[in-house]
């Protein structure tokens, strides 16, 4: 609990979506089956970004002369791969996006400072690829390295879906058994307070922060500070709460290429 001046906020009940959403487990088994309907119809190609066991990404192309777009998953930095969003590479593929989307190292058996630095050579290996910086996007402890990306120059855009971006409020909740973050490591990792990308660097200056409008208040919050703290110093920001959608529900319109999210991505990924 905490509370300065304003009623105590239960940050245990705010941050543990697992604890919030009683039926997530249904929604990890859908996107596990559409993971592996994906792979079964267009098997991806495998690329190391690194040498460890984890650091490999899934390649699923559009095209040798397509766009690719970057997904870096959730889970809280300790949980889920690769191997679980395979279902998302049909939409973007449709609009001729290819998708690479990475595994990373999970906590405890390495701090967070660790899967950042995967995360950047994750993004370095598709830039060196391609040729140019990619679009990145992500979910709920990967929204938050999205904009991470984005802040140190390496994408062209970031779209943080449910992102965290102020890492101090999960250092009371059992999430943070695993990461051990202290006050200091939590502010050093949290990119509301890294450089605003606002053009006077290369890279991307597009940052969308979309979150599900039945999340919880403080994810609500986290989404909406984040874009207005960018928005006000220079970079182009979105902020969308979808409708109906909870903090695992919310993946649901990339699994449809006709859905705004999808059309969103594709266009960034073009621009």
């Amino acid at each position: 609990m905490t509370g300065k001046g304003e009623a105590a906020i239960d940050l245990e009940a705010e941050y543990n979506n697992r604890a919030r959403v009683p039926d997530h487990l249904a929604v990890l088994r859908r996107w596990r089956e559409a993971a592996e309907a994906a792979r079964a119809a267009a098997p991806p190609l495998e690329i190391a970004y690194g040498p460890g066991a984890r650091e490999v990404m899934d390649l699923f192309s559009a095209g040798d002369s397509a766009p690719v777009a970057v997904f870096l998953h959730g889970g809280y930095w300790q949980a889920l791969d690769k191997s679980w969003f395979s279902g998302l590479a049909p939409a973007l593929n449709a609009l001729g996006v290819s998708l690479a989307i990475p595994s990373y190292d999970l906590a405890p058996a390495v701090r967070l400072g660790h899967i950042l630095r995967q995360v950047r050579a994750a993004a370095d290996a598709v830039r060196a690829r391609t040729g140019v910086r990619p679009l990145v996007f992500g979910h709920s402890a990967g929204g938050h390295m999205a904009a991470g990306l984005l802040s140190e120059g390496r994408a062209s855009a970031a779209v943080a879906i449910s992102g965290v971006f102020d890492l101090a409020p999960l250092i009371p909740t059992s999430l943070n058994a695993a990461l051990g973050l202290d006050a200091n490591e939590a502010a050093a990792l949290s990119p509301i307070h890294w450089p605003v990308p606002n053009g006077s660097t290369p890279g991307g200056t597009v940052l969308d922060c979309v979150v599900g409008a039945d999340e919880s208040p403080e994810f609500l919050r986290q989404s909406r500070m984040m874009a207005d703290l960018w928005g006000a110093k220079g970079v182009e920001t979105r902020y969308e709460a979808l409708p109906g959608l909870d903090h695992f529900t919310v993946l649901d319109p990339l699994f449809d290429p006709d859905s705004p999210l999808v059309a969103r991505l594709a266009a960034l990924a073009t621009r």
